[in-house]
Formats: C-alpha cells, sequence, structure tokens
C-alpha cells in the first residue's frame, strides 16, 4: 500500500471539491422536515410529549414580532411550542411560519421568514436542527439596523426557556438534543500525517 493513501480502506484522505451544491441541498432538505413538522402540529395538534424550540433572528427582514420583543431581543429569540399557541401556520408560498404566542399574558401573532430560522429542535425525540441563513439579509431602507442584527446572532445569554410565554433568550438548543450538523459532511482539508 502507498504512502498516498490513508486508512485501511485505500481512500484517500482529502475529499475532492464538488461542483454539486449538496450541503445546500441538505439544509434545505432539513428546512423542509421543520416546515412539515411545524405544518403537520399546526393541522393536528402537538402530539403527547412532543414540544418545539425554533430559534430566529429577530432583525431579518420580514420578522414581525411586538416592537418590546424586538427591543429585548435585537439579534435572536428561541420560541417554545408547548402548552399557550394558537393558528400555527406555514405558508410555503410566502416562505413564513406564523404563530399566536403569549408574552407576558399578551397575545401576539409572530410572521417568521424561514429564511430567518436558525435552530429548530424537539427535545422529546433529542432532535436539533442547525440552518444557515441563506446569505445576507436582502437589504432594507428603513431598517439598516436590522441587517447589522442579522449577521450577528446573540447566542451567548443563556437563559433557559419560559414554556408558559413561549420566550427564551439563549439562541440553542437543549443540551440534551443531539445537534445534525453539516460540518461532517464539508470538505476536509489534507489530512497531515
Amino acid at each position: 500500500m502507498s504512502d498516498d493513501h490513508d486508512g485501511e480502506n485505500g481512500f484517500d484522505a482529502a475529499i475532492p471539491d464538488s461542483l454539486l451544491p449538496y450541503d445546500s441541498w441538505i439544509e434545505d432538505a432539513y428546512r423542509d422536515v421543520m416546515l412539515r413538522a411545524l405544518d403537520h402540529v399546526g393541522r393536528e395538534g402537538l402530539p403527547d410529549g412532543h414540544h418545539f424550540y425554533v430559534t430566529f433572528l429577530t432583525g431579518w427582514p420580514g420578522v414581525e414580532i411586538p416592537a418590546r420583543l424586538r427591543a429585548q431581543y435585537p439579534h435572536d429569540i428561541t420560541i417554545v411550542l408547548q402548552h399557550q399557541f394558537w393558528d400555527l401556520r406555514v405558508d410555503r408560498t410566502a416562505r413564513t411560519v406564523s404563530v399566536g404566542l403569549s408574552f407576558g399574558g399578551v397575545g401576539s401573532t409572530l410572521v417568521i421568514p424561514v429564511a430567518a430560522i436558525t435552530a429548530f429542535a424537539d427535545p422529546h425525540i433529542r432532535l436539533a436542527l442547525r440552518f444557515t441563513p441563506p446569505g445576507p439579509a436582502p437589504a432594507q431602507d428603513e431598517e439598516p439596523a436590522a441587517l447589522e442584527s442579522a449577521a450577528s446572532p446573540d447566542t451567548a445569554s443563556g437563559e433557559a426557556p419560559d414554556e408558559t410565554t413561549g420566550e427564551t433568550t439563549d439562541g440553542q438548543a437543549p443540551a440534551s438534543s443531539q445537534v445534525v450538523s453539516l460540518a461532517a459532511f464539508r470538505k476536509k482539508g489534507p489530512n497531515p500525517s
């Protein structure tokens, strides 16, 4: 066996560049899984034990949330869909998810572009998916600060979710979840061995 090969199977350690956008296709497929789950729950309700964490960029163009929430969470927010939510809808044409939640006893309808969603989790089955926003946020003349927020999501506070209000500030999937990362499938550099 030549020194040019690595491992027991004799394959080169370096993975060639792909001319096919596999990373993008895989992420699109995972987003579709999330949308199917949200759509199913919007029609059928949550099965016993299941609940969702949805993290999204609050400054992304098209996000509709109360102004006080945008001020409190200028970068991102994780909402919990478990006990107190209503009118969960997926609009595939508009590429949005809308849901009614209560924040501090005040009901609000959130409208979230699919592109703004950065994470989805169902802790009941230890499923967590992370998404990369598709490029920079589209320019909007009236919201220049929103573009800055979308480029640097806040994930440092580490608060636990409040399931009665649906809000959290951590921007992370629950610790017990298994994160499915696309990094394992991306091209790796040459192996120095």
